[in-house]
């Protein structure tokens, strides 16, 4: 039996493509005896920018977080190139988390709220057992409510990585747009992002998913390792191996 399941990605390449090579590049290799500030920025967002569009073409699916990322990161290389005022970037860095915080409350008053797009995924839950198993309870009106809170919390993290980029980019940004000190600027700021804005926003992302974890297997009567999709695509690899011995 084939494994037809796409394969997980590995969160070091990712890392390593979207934060390290490119502040490497953005930070040492702006100097015009190398890269130069502006092909130094072409050079450095292309490795994110590529990752993310190859991981889309490879799963064959539209994301909505990896297409904002990537708008994120090609129109940071947009606002650099033009040479435009830092309050560009720095209000797009607020922006966008932003509009997402807002989109994703305001989802909840459409049929098809974005937090279970965001989070009820098939990579990490068995979703038909989930929708069965909350069915045969009679909990889905329950959950739904529920998902209110767990829609807020989230948006709340979008919120909080908002003003923090903001402050962020105020702070960093100081140079020259188009000049090299700019362009090793734009790296500084990539790298802090990722600690000084990724942290809290973390912390309530797992307070988030521990709320929802404890919702799943209140309302469904399941454990959480029979709701998850890992154990679903163990549990058939060993029914396959099985039949097939």
């Amino acid at each position: 039996m084939n494994d037809t399941q796409p394969k997980q990605q590995n969160p070091m390449t990712s890392i390593l493509l979207n934060v390290i090579i490119p502040v490497a590049i953005l930070s040492f290799l702006s100097k015009e005896k190398y890269l130069g500030p502006i092909w130094a920025l072409v050079v450095g967002l292309a490795f994110p920018i590529g990752y993310g569009l190859h991981t889309l073409t490879k799963e064959k699916k539209t994301d909505f977080m990896s297409v904002i990322g990537i708008v994120s990161v090609s129109l940071t290389g947009v606002f650099g190139i033009l040479k435009l005022p830092p309050e560009y970037v720095a209000i797009k860095e607020a922006a966008i988390p932003l509009i997402i915080g807002i989109v994703i409350v305001a989802s909840l008053k459409t049929p098809f709220p974005l937090i279970k797009k965001i989070l009820m995924t098939e990579s990490l839950f068995d979703v038909p057992r989930l929708k069965q198993a909350l069915k045969d309870k009679g909990t889905e009106a329950e959950f739904e409510k529920r998902l209110v809170g767990l829609t807020w919390g989230f948006a709340s993290s979008m919120f909080l990585s908002s003003g923090l980029n903001y402050a962020l980019a105020k702070i960093v940004l100081k140079s020259e747009p188009g000049s090299e000190a700019y362009t090793a600027e734009l790296g500084k700021m990539t790298g802090l992002g990722h600690v000084v804005i990724l942290i809290p926003c973390m912390i309530i992302m797992i307070w988030v998913m521990n709320k929802l974890f404890n919702t799943l297997t209140e309302l469904t009567g399941e454990k959480l390792d029979d709701l998850l999709a890992a154990h679903h695509r163990e549990k058939a690899k060993s029914e396959a191996k099985t039949q097939a011995d």
